[in-house]
């Protein structure tokens, strides 16, 4: 990196946190610190939803999972838009007319006290992961680009972060999300548009397209009911759907973006806007992927983009075999390039026989360099079996430092941390909430003012990131950052909208049996996670995850209905006659 890049990135932070610091000064109450002073108008809700969401391993993972196995991915997020009609119509209504900081504060309305805790620790569980990976994947690039300890990195981000939203609260984090948003986005065009301009003189964007389409990184759509594939059309509509009404309807860090609404209208119009703007804007970030994969069928990849692993292998016994494969994937690449040259001037001609004939041979070449990346990974993990050899979340950042010119560096770099730093604060500012209000303030004893509270909130904020910098100390890179925290959330969001939905459709059902019918249900989750998904390798599940949101939601709601009614029963025991 030269000097400008480091002030883009430096000024670009910098900028965040003296912004977020200043705008936010004098919240001094539980309504301006936590409630945001309930007062965001709706672009302001649909940017800090989005920004949310988009965290840095959006921006870091998606184009590396896109790179590695195309578009699919993007019917993960095909339930969202009837998520947010779901919740318009019926969370936001009941949350503004009940005036509560939380989701959870519903709860024990509806419910009782433990069913409402029960459902803040589960919260806390998953969020306070959730917000360790997220300080964790900026600190990968910044290794990548300074050579610095990651445990180093872990601590400076998670500090930015935690100065501004210990500060302001929701309201910090609101404001700073819309400049962040601007920066991210702006970045990503100006990266994809670098990308077309380096391709040859005679690939045009559509021609790009069929090049990526040969090696199958253009299959959007699989309607296939197979209950192994993670990503499917109908896994999208039913446990996206699940996931998305857990995560935008249940879950803290996003509930507090809209509760900031100025009024029902201004909330509601926010999601709409998420909903409509989300797919389109996934679909590009992994577009931008497919094209950094096509642009790699011109220009030479190393075996593993992960610099560490490299080092590791190259400073082993194991360094001459590495090189004997790094020569047989170089004669590979020259193959690779005559292939697409071949490919492409079949397109140009419409041979259609010549067309097939040149795919056919583009799918072979992708089978080898398979297997020579397979081979560069076993040879990596016997130089140091505790390197780590995935390097799906290295592909973007590789690109962006070998090939993206001075200045962009930086921005690209202000990108993918304004992100970190974005998604980090909503959580951390959630986490604190709930903690001081759900837990703290509920079953403390003694009246307190408000100053009082608000000084708990921030306090339990600076806990959960100082948390977070430790669980992203020992974190690490899984299958892909992106799949490792939808997989989090699954775990636990089914069993959670579950409660929501008793609360909102069961109203027969009363607390006990949905308090003891979400402990079991989150044991069976659990269970079923371990034995069809953990244990297996990416991609070989017996069940793909995102099915575990509709379980969690089903199994919670069945249980605690038979449980009521065993309740009743025993309670009411049939007169004989």
């Amino acid at each position: 990196m030269e000097t400008i890049d480091w002030i883009v990135l430096a000024g670009t932070l910098l900028f965040i946190v003296v912004y977020g610091v200043w705008k936010t000064k004098g919240s001094n109450n539980v309504e301006d610190y936590v409630g945001g002073g309930r007062d965001s108008k709706w672009w302001t809700i649909g940017l800090s939803v989005m920004a949310t969401q988009a965290s840095a391993i959006t921006f870091l993972s998606t184009p590396g999972q896109a790179f590695h196995d195309g578009m699919g991915f993007v019917q993960f997020y095909f339930g969202l838009p009837l998520a947010m009609i779901i919740i318009c119509l019926v969370f936001v209504p009941i949350y503004h007319r009940l005036k509560v900081y939380t989701a959870y504060e519903f709860l024990e309305d509806r419910f009782d006290l433990k069913t409402r805790s029960l459902a803040a620790i589960l919260f806390l569980i998953q969020r306070g992961l959730a917000a360790g990976i997220t300080i964790y994947a900026p600190s990968i690039i910044l290794s990548a680009v300074l050579g610095w300890d990651l445990r180093t990195l872990n601590i400076i981000i998670g500090v930015l972060v935690i100065i501004y939203t210990v500060s302001g609260g929701t309201k910090a984090v609101s404001v700073t999300q819309k400049q962040q948003m601007l920066i991210i986005m702006t970045g990503m065009f100006i990266a994809f548009f670098f990308i077309l301009g380096y391709l040859p003189e005679d690939i045009t964007f559509s021609k790009a397209l069929k090049i990526a389409g040969a090696s199958d990184k253009l299959n959007i759509l699989d309607f296939s009911f197979d209950a192994k594939s993670r990503y499917t059309f109908w896994s999208g509509i039913t446990g996206g759907l699940f996931l998305a009404l857990a995560y935008f309807g249940t879950d803290q860090s996003q509930v507090q973006r809209y509760l900031s609404g100025k009024s029902v209208r201004e909330s509601q119009l926010g999601l709409i806007f998420n909903g409509i703007l989300k797919i389109p804007m996934q679909f590009f970030i992994l577009l931008v992927g497919v094209m950094v994969f096509v642009f790699y069928q011109y220009n030479a990849a190393p075996l593993n983009f992960n610099p560490a692993a490299t080092k590791t292998v190259m400073d082993s016994d194991y360094a001459e075999d590495y090189k004997l494969l790094q020569e047989s994937q170089i004669a590979l690449e020259v193959e690779k390039k005559m292939a697409q040259n071949q490919f492409s001037a079949a397109l140009e001609l419409k041979e259609f026989n010549a067309i097939d004939e040149a795919k056919q041979h583009i799918i072979e070449i992708n089978k080898r360099d398979s297997t020579n990346r397979v081979a560069a990974k076993s040879l990596i993990k016997q130089a140091n079996k505790n390197t780590e050899t995935n390097d799906k979340d290295y592909v973007f950042i590789h690109f962006i430092l070998n090939n993206l010119p001075k200045g962009l560096i930086g921005l690209l770099l202000a990108v993918i941390l304004s992100a970190a730093m974005s998604s980090t604060a909503s959580e951390l500012n959630a986490l604190g909430t709930i903690t001081a209000l759900d837990l703290y303030k509920r079953n403390k004893k003694e009246h307190a003012s408000e100053k009082h509270y608000v000084n708990a909130s921030k306090l339990f904020t600076l806990l959960w990131g100082i948390i977070a910098i430790c669980i992203a100390s020992v974190a690490n890179l899984f299958d892909n950052l992106v799949q490792l925290v939808n997989i989090i959330g699954s775990i636990f969001y089914g069993n959670v909208l579950g409660i929501f939905l008793l609360a909102f459709f069961f109203k027969f059902v009363k607390g006990n049996s949905v308090f003891f019918s979400a402990i079991l249900t989150q044991l069976v989750v659990c269970i079923v996670y371990y034995n069809l998904i953990h244990i297996y390798p990416s991609g070989e599940e017996k069940l793909g995850y995102l099915w575990l949101n509709f379980i969690g939601s089903a199994l919670v709601i069945l249980i605690a209905i038979i449980f009521e009614g065993l309740d009743r029963l025993l309670k009411n025991p049939p007169i004989k006659t």
